[in-house]
């Protein structure tokens, strides 16, 4: 199993991603929540996937985007980290990404698919990280990150969008 990140393995503002994932095995947790985020999206209507809980705000069907793109980066970021790339990684701006990925377009159907093959991919690239690699330190942002911290920030960014959405969006 894989031991929590210490707070000096990612940058602060990680932090409330990590607290949020629970005690337990990550690729057991990312399986659960792959299961949870499937249930929470698949049974929405259309217009579910349109609300904007306020102006200027992202739709729901852009939440889940906004998830998988991350998702993408940081499973990036956790290949390169525990093969011991030291390159500096470049950060990236969400909304432009939001902007640009044009979810609005798609069908729910279509991006719950991209979630499912993406959190896939994140989860067999965790199972076959070998054993020495998860204390490894790259760069990601001008930051200090090690390849555990990132599993759990993929892990938490999830769980802190889908809170978002439940409480929020659907008020649940």
């Amino acid at each position: 199993m894989i031991q929590r990140p210490t707070e000096n393995e990612y940058p602060d503002y990680y932090q409330p991603y990590i607290k949020l994932v629970p005690n337990g095995d990550i690729v057991e947790i990312l399986q659960e929540n792959l299961l949870e985020v499937t249930n929470l999206f698949k049974g929405l209507s259309e217009e579910e996937t349109n609300l904007r809980y306020a102006t200027g705000k992202w739709s729901v069907k852009e939440v889940l985007g906004h998830i998988i793109d991350t998702e993408r980066i940081m499973t990036y970021r956790l290949l390169r980290v525990s093969r011991g790339d030291q390159s500096p990684l470049a950060g990236f701006n969400e909304t432009d990404y939001v902007e640009a990925a044009q979810t609005h377009n798609l069908s729910m159907e279509a991006i719950l698919e991209d979630f499912k093959a993406t959190r896939n991919a994140a989860i067999t690239l965790i199972q076959n990280t070998p054993r020495e690699a998860w204390a490894n330190k790259g760069n990601a942002n001008g930051m200090e990150i090690t390849t555990r911290a990132i599993a759990y920030i993929i892990a938490g960014h999830e769980m802190h969008h889908r809170k978002i959405v439940e409480e929020r969006y659907l008020k649940k």
